[in-house]
This record gives C-alpha cells, structure tokens and sequence, in this order.
C-alpha cells in the first residue's frame, strides 16, 4: 500500500519540478563540486528539476502549496516517510539532490564519477522544460463477448441399487410398489439389534471394472464405476462418439459420504498382523475421490474431477456443481452422482449408536415407512446413481436423446445440530426458495417432489411442512417417498432419486409410497402419493436431500420441450 502511495505522489513532484519555471542558472544551488559531466547532463535532461528540488527553504516553501493542494487531506498520517520536513544532517550534507541514488538509482550518490564520453550537448539545455506528466490509470474494463446463454441437458442415466441395475427395470419396479429391503446377508449381524438394509444380492462388475482392480476396491467404487459407464452407454456414448469428444470439456464428479469403508476397515485388521499384510490401495481406494479419478483415467477425461461429501446431501451437491460446470463453460460434458455402500459392520454398528435406524426385522419390506406415525428410524440402502449432464447444444449436435432438462438448484446449511433438522425447517425452507429463485422458477409450476422423507421422527414432517409453506396452494401436488422401498443410500440417495424423478418425467407416472398405513394428522393423503402409482403430467419436479450436519440441497428438473428454448 504505501508503494501504491509512493508512486503517483514522485510523478507528481517530478512534473511539479519539471514544469516550475527556474532559469538555466544556479538560483537555488547549483549542482555539487564532486558532480562529473555526465551527471550534469542528466540533471540537464531532467529541465532544471535539480534546482526546483534541492532542500533549501526557498524551493521547499514554493513549492509546499502546490503539494498540498494536490494531494489534500490523503498526505494526512502517511507518517514520517513522507514528511517534507528535512533532518539538520540534510541540510549539512554535501549532497543537494532531494532524490538519491539509494532511494531511486539515479546515479547521483558519493560513490565515485566515471569520465564521461562527449556526446553533443542536448537542444535547450539549461531552461526550462515544460512536460506534463499523467498518472497511469490501468483500464479495469473487460470486454464481454455476447454468447447464447447455456443450458443443461440430462442425456443418460446409469444405476446399481437393490431393485435393479438399469433405469427402466429400477423404476418398473418402483411403479410396482417392490420393496428392495430385506435381511442382511453379507455379513453375520444376529447380535445386531438392527439387521436389516437395501442391500444389493446380484451385483457384478464383469465387463464394466478390471479383474485386477474389483478384486482390491471397495464395493463403493465399483458401483460407481459400474454406474457411471451405464451412463454413457444409456447416453449413446459410443467409442466413436467418445473419440471425437474434446476430452479437456469432459468432467467427472461423482461423490460419496462415507467411501471405502471396507477398504480401510480391512486394513485396520491386517495391521493388527502386520503392516505387510495391508492392501497397499488402501489409502487411495479409501477416499472418496478416486471413484471419479479411476473413471477418468479409464476414459480420458481431463476435465473438473473431484468429490463432494455433504453426507447424504452428496450426490445433488455434485450434481448441482457439475452443471456449473457447463454453464460457466468449463465443460461440455459431466458425469455427475453419487454412490455408497456402508452396509458392513462398522457401517451397521456406527447408526445403531446414532439410533437412526429401523429394528423391524420381523417384516424389512415394512421397516421404512416415512411420514407413518409407526416409523421408528430409517433403512440402510447401498447403491449408486450417475446422470450424464451435457449443454443443449453439444447434445443436439450428436443426436442425443435429451430427457430432461436441468434447470437448477441451491444449497443451504442449517447451522443448527449435528444429527437433528432445525425443528422449524428454516434451512429447508431457504433451500427451496433459494432453488427457485436460482433456476427462475414460480411456485406455482412445481407439481411434483421426490421428497428426503427418510422415515425418522423429526425430519419427515419438517420437510413436509417446508413443502406445504410453499406449494401447498397447488392443487396439482404430488409428493412420495423413494426410500420407503430401497432404504436410505445415503450419499448415493439424490442420484438415485433424480433417476427416479426424470424418470416420472419421462413416463408420466409418479411411483407410490409405500408403508403410509397410518399416516401423521399433519400429512395431507391427497398430496402425498399412497399405496399406488399416479398418472401426472409434470411441469416442474423438485428433488430434495438433506444430509447430517445440517445440509440442505434442492434441484430442479423439467420436460425439455424444444420450442421452449428461449
């Protein structure tokens, strides 16, 4: 700051010096009897600037007024180092020149004078110059070049989840009331008092992961993976079409809450022998960015890749990221999602101890039940979702096939409790207005929403009640639950929810909601969709999950009609 200070006040002395009108002679002091030639022709060059700037108390109080009518009040506190008041040493020294060779460089120091080669003495040597000096102003203007503002597109969709592996078969099931919950064969849990979850019983990654990787990830990665390749292949992605893509537009950014759980918990176990028996991918297959890194070195693709964890919020943060991405015009293409799989003991143990989870296991196809006043905790699911985002333009340029349109989404924190939603949804509140003022969407328009609804006490009606603040006008609501029948994936959940959502879309068909036998006498039955599927044209579907921490995320999707564009 104080060279920022510096700088315009010596332009101004110098043109101060150079313009006072001083004759050829010494009037002031002339120049020091140790001066060579050449510094002389230098203060020459300078119009006489040594006599207008030399410390004797004539120069200094002529040209005090000026300094301060220039500079005003901003020479006020600048302290000691710009004070034009000269030390007696000053004074007593040989040297007459207020700018040093120390301070500026130019050559008029004590040290020694080098004979000076003759050169012609300059035209008007000795008067007066008049030269107007102006400061520098850097231009701060940018130009904008005016582009066509962008759109995001969804092109495919890939998905692991306990009711099948592929879009249309997962949401078959889902019109049909199947609930994918049953007891937990993966492990040994009869000393669990929850055994229970949406665990997947006929996954394989043959032909989508290396043999020499699936045998070492975790099962979070390969459904990642496994989904995020479904994508492109649902999207038409073929090696050719992957070929002419500009690789450094195409991003990946698929999240997890809680990554290779496993992976580590088997290194814990294969140190307590020795660190030579731990996996040595651990640490790597462990995190929950690599799932994006490892599809990207299989495919190519150099453009954003990363991770978001915002627990089970992940997957619409990651989504609502990604199709920044494209609108900024950082990428043109962008795999975007989330997966999850946590339904080991460590997972199991660890909600038991939060007392989140459901301890039907009596009856697991009815354990997850939102908004049932005999819910008693959620379901663990596991599973992946990846929705393959593009601009408008690239997917119309290769044909795809668009099958909903992306128009936006927020985020908001609840600021209010590790585990528990803010009892009156402040934070779900703003998430959703904050979504439609970001996507310019009226209230009025939104006609369906794939609720959070995770079958907890709490947060069920909290939601609910968000919902009926801002869309309970609208006659034409629908509301369901897509946990009620695969558990909660936790940060997988909002991918494999929005696959659910533009899928109702794309169909026309909103799936039920399961286990709503004796509903809360807050919840309004001819809003929330029951036992069976409902015919809906949809004009705007909302997609809501909240993630422990007090995350909030909204995102929204439409039809994409053609004529609409602008």
């Amino acid at each position: 700051m104080a060279m920022a200070m510096v700088a315009p006040l010596y332009t101004w002395l110098v043109a101060a010096a150079c313009s006072y009108g001083v004759s050829a002679g010494n009037d002031l002091g002339g120049p020091g009897p140790n001066l060579g030639r050449r510094a002389k022709r230098r203060l020459q060059r300078m119009g006489g600037a040594r006599s207008a700037l030399v410390c004797s108390n004539q120069g200094y109080s002529s040209m005090l007024p000026g300094v301060a009518s220039f500079c005003g009040s901003s020479l006020q506190g600048l302290g000691s180092c710009l004070s034009f008041e000269a030390c007696p040493q000053y004074y007593s020294s040989k040297q007459t020149l207020f700018f040093g060779e120390v301070l500026f460089g130019l050559g008029f120091g004590p040290r020694p004078i080098r004979a000076a080669r003759r050169h012609p003495k300059p035209a008007g040597a000795g008067k007066a110059w008049a030269i107007a000096v102006q400061p520098v102003r850097e231009r701060t203007e940018k130009k904008k070049l005016s582009t066509k503002p962008r759109s995001v597109v969804v092109t495919g969709m890939g998905i692991v989840s306990s009711l099948g592996h592929d879009a249309d078969s997962f949401y078959s099931e889902l019109l049909a009331g199947t609930s994918g919950v049953s007891e937990i064969e993966s492990f040994d849990c009869k000393d669990f008092p929850t055994r229970i979850a949406g665990e997947i019983k006929d996954f394989s990654a043959d032909g989508w992961v290396s043999p020499k990787f699936s045998r070492r990830m975790d099962k979070f990665m390969l459904y990642l993976l496994t989904a995020g390749k479904k994508a492109l292949e649902d999207g038409c992605m073929t090696p050719d079409v992957l070929n002419q893509l500009d690789k450094m537009k195409c991003g990946i950014l698929i999240g997890s809450a809680l990554g290779g759980m496993k992976v580590f918990n088997d290194a814990i176990e294969a140190l307590r022998v020795s660190y030579r028996k731990m996996n040595p991918f651990c640490v790597p297959f462990a995190t929950t960015n690599m799932g994006s890194a490892m599809l990207a070195m299989d495919l190519g693709w150099m453009g954003p890749n990363y991770s978001i964890s915002t627990a089970c919020a992940t997957s619409n943060f990651c989504i609502l990221s990604a199709a920044n991405h494209i609108l900024r015009g950082e990428a043109d293409v962008m795999l975007s999602g989330g997966s999850d799989s946590a339904i080991i003991p460590i997972g199991l143990g660890g909600f038991i101890a939060c007392r989140s989870l459901s301890q039907k296991n009596d009856t697991p196809q009815k354990a997850s039940r939102p908004w049932d006043v005999d819910r008693d905790g959620f379901v663990m699911g596991e599973g992946a979702g990846v929705l393959l985002l593009e601009e408008l333009e690239h997917a119309k340029k290769r044909g795809a096939t668009i099958y909903a349109e992306f128009l936006g989404g927020s985020s908001t924190c609840d600021a209010y409790h590790m585990t528990e939603p803010h009892p009156e949804g402040a934070g779900v509140l703003l998430c959703i207005e904050k979504a439609l003022a970001q996507a310019g969407v009226r209230k009025e328009d939104v006609n369906y929403v794939n609720a959070h609804a995770t079958s907890t006490r709490a947060g069920d009606l909290q939601e609910y009640k968000a919902l009926m603040r801002i869309f309970g006008q609208n006659p034409e609501l629908k509301v369901n639950s897509t946990k009620s029948m695969i558990g909660h994936l936790l940060g997988a959940a909002g991918a494999v929810e929005a696959v659910a959502t533009i899928q109702a879309i794309r169909t026309g068909w909103v799936h039920p909601t399961i286990n709503v036998d004796n509903p809360e006498k807050e919840i309004d039955m001819n809003i929330v969709v029951g036992a069976q599927k409902e015919r809906l044209n949809i004009k705007v579907a909302l997609s809501n999950s909240f993630g422990f921490g007090g995350h909030n995320s909204s995102i929204l999707f439409a039809p994409y009609v053609e004529s609409n564009e602008n």
